[in-house]
């Protein structure tokens, strides 16, 4: 009779299996996990209670350190909920600006998991592919904003500089490149016998599991569920272009893997038209005073980041600073199901589980 032992092991915290300073206690009978108890908050950096003692557009540094992945979309939902109190009108060629900016970024975001959740697997070639084509994205970004992953280019009435002379052309050859070289990742990486076995029904769950632990983003997608805020609920100028909403229904690992890579190329479309729609000229700042004081009430915001839903919630008294500031941070809420998705499992399923969801540890512990 084979007897065996429950045993306690802590998986993380450190980088990059783990994708951030992120631990798991993990209770294991031979290799299956019986339980899995996630530990946040290393990076805790007590943003939201921070930003009660600061100027709106003080704020707007410590949203590119919330997703540092994705800075531009943190950028984009404070100031939209500090406009949406003021009821500002934002300039047209701002509004693209800020469109080709968090379409670019989350080209790059997508591109950075890519590379690193295939790396979890052993493979070395595809992470190098992706940074090189997210080097030349956050080449555009520095251009753009003086920066290459915190940008702090978004400002409440606008943006912080003009895009320079010749930048808009660069972004339109970057277009079909990027189109270029997705069949490359795709006839390198989606079809591996290796990859199917270690993600084609690993980590999957139901459109009603989705629902109930408040997914979004691919999370919630690759259920079937057909939802994306910049279509159902449209804010900025996204209503102006033509792109798909990404879905698949099977709800595992290679469905989010599948609906990434399919995001690429609608980003791409919102860019291209972007580019091609964009203003010759025009202010890309509203008049806003210099010292931003919301008016007193209470707003909430929400857009769809890289990672899903991201919220903004901002009590005000009349004051230069927020009364109150939460945010709602994606990669927070859809972290919750992975217990429930290891539990039973394969502890060699465990990093792929992880990685498909697609988390930034800043955001979490916020």
């Amino acid at each position: 009779m084979v007897r065996t032992e429950e045993i306690l092991l802590n998986v993380g915290p450190q980088h990059p299996s783990t994708h951030g300073v992120f631990r798991l206690v993990l209770t294991l009978d031979g290799e299956v996990i019986t339980d899995a108890k996630p530990v946040i908050g290393y990076l805790h950096r007590g943003t939201e209670k921070i930003a009660e003692n600061l100027q709106y557009t003080q704020i707007i540094p410590y949203t590119d350190r919330m997703d540092y992945v994705s800075a531009m979309t943190n950028n984009y939902v404070l100031v939209h909920a500090v406009e949406t109190m003021m009821g500002t009108e934002i300039p047209e060629r701002a509004e693209y600006l800020r469109i080709l900016a968090m379409e670019l970024n989350r080209v790059a975001s997508h591109l950075l998991w890519w590379g690193t959740f295939i790396l979890d697997f052993g493979a070395t070639s595809p992470l190098l592919y992706a940074f090189r084509e997210r080097e030349m994205i956050l080449n555009l970004l520095n251009e753009l904003s003086g920066a290459r992953l915190t940008f702090n280019y978004m400002r409440v009435g606008g943006v912080k500089w003009d895009a320079p002379e010749g930048w808009i052309e660069k972004v339109q050859e970057f277009v079909p490149y990027m189109r270029k070289q997705l069949k490359g990742y795709h006839d390198l990486v989606s079809g591996n016998e290796i990859f199917l076995s270690r993600t084609k029904n690993i980590g999957t769950y139901t459109k009603e599991d989705a629902l109930n632990y408040s997914l979004s983003g691919v999370n919630l997608r690759s259920t079937g569920v057909k939802w994306d805020l910049r279509k159902d609920e449209s804010y900025s100028i996204y209503d102006r272009f033509d792109f798909d909403v990404v879905t698949r229904d099977a709800g595992d690992a290679f469905a989010r893997y599948e609906c990434r890579l399919e995001e690429i190329l609608e980003s791409l479309k919102i860019i291209e038209q972007a580019c091609e729609q964009f203003p010759q000229d025009g202010p890309i700042m509203a008049k806003v005073p210099k010292i931003i004081k919301a008016p007193k009430g209470e707003a909430f915001v929400r857009i769809e980041g890289s990672r899903g839903e991201i919220g903004c919630y901002i009590a005000s008294d009349g004051k230069k600073e927020p009364y109150r500031l939460k945010f709602r941070r994606p990669s927070f809420y859809n972290l919750q199901i992975l217990p429930k998705l290891l539990k039973g499992e394969n502890i060699s399923n465990l990093i792929s589980i992880l990685g498909a969801i697609d988390i930034v540890l800043g955001e979490v512990d916020g």
